[in-house]
C-alpha cells in the first residue's frame, strides 16, 4: 500500500539523518516529502561541514499532517534548534501525535518532541547531549541504537540508521497507533 511521509527539517540538518531515512522510504515504493519552514531549498550539515542542498517540497504553511501517514525528524544541532521555538512545527508535530501517527526522530530530533509537549512518559533515546532534556521533559531514556514506544522510533546517531530506518518502516506498516497519548 502507498504511503506518504512529511521528513519536517530545515537548513542544518545533519546530512545522512535525512538522506538514509528517505532513501529508504522510497525504496519501499513510498512517498517522502521534505517540509520546511522555507520554500526552494535547505542545506544539510554534513558531519564538520555544510553539504548538500535537498529541494523542499512543500512549506510548512502548505503541508498538513492529515495529508501524511508519518512523520520523520533528522537531527543536527542547528535543525532541531531552529524548529523547536517555530509554532508552526510544532503545531504540526502535535499534529501527528493527536492523529496517532508514527514519529521517528534521530539524533538531537527529538529536541522538537520537547517543544511539543510530547515526551512525557515516553520511552525515548537520542544522542546522548540531550539526554538528561528529555528526561528533565518526563521521558524514560535509555541508551539504545532504536527505542520504540507505541509508534514512536527513537535513534541516537547516524551510525543507528540501519536501525532506526527498519524500525521506521515497521511502525509505519502498522500505521496508527490509538493509544497514543499526549
Amino acid at each position: 500500500m502507498s504511503k506518504k511521509i512529511a521528513i519536517l527539517a530545515t537548513h542544518g540538518f545533519e546530512e545522512s539523518e535525512l538522506k538514509s531515512p528517505k532513501e529508504h522510504l522510497e525504496q519501499q515504493g513510498w512517498t517522502a516529502h521534505i517540509i520546511s519552514p522555507e520554500s526552494g531549498s535547505i542545506k544539510a550539515w554534513a558531519e564538520k561541514d555544510w553539504g548538500q542542498e535537498y529541494p523542499v517540497d512543500k512549506t510548512l504553511n502548505e503541508a498538513n499532517a492529515s495529508d501524511y501517514d508519518a512523520l520523520v525528524l533528522p537531527g543536527g544541532v542547528i535543525n532541531p534548534d531552529q524548529l523547536r521555538t517555530n509554532e508552526t512545527a510544532l503545531s504540526f508535530v502535535k499534529d501527528f501525535f493527536q492523529q496517532h501517527k508514527p514519529v521517528a526522530a534521530i539524533c538531537h530530533g527529538p529536541q522538537i518532541l520537547i517543544n511539543a509537549g510530547v515526551v512525557d512518559g515516553r520511552n525515548m533515546t537520542s544522542v546522548n547531549s540531550i539526554s538528561q532534556d528529555l528526561k528533565n521533559a518526563g521521558a524514560e531514556w535509555e541508551d539504545s541504537e532504536v527505542v520504540v514506544d507505541n509508534g514512536l522510533v527513537t535513534s541516537r546517531t547516524p551510525k543507528d540508521l540501519p536501525a532506526f530506518n527498519a524500525k521506521m518502516v515497521e511502525e509505519i506498516k502498522e500505521g496508527k497507533h490509538e493509544e497514543q497519548t499526549l
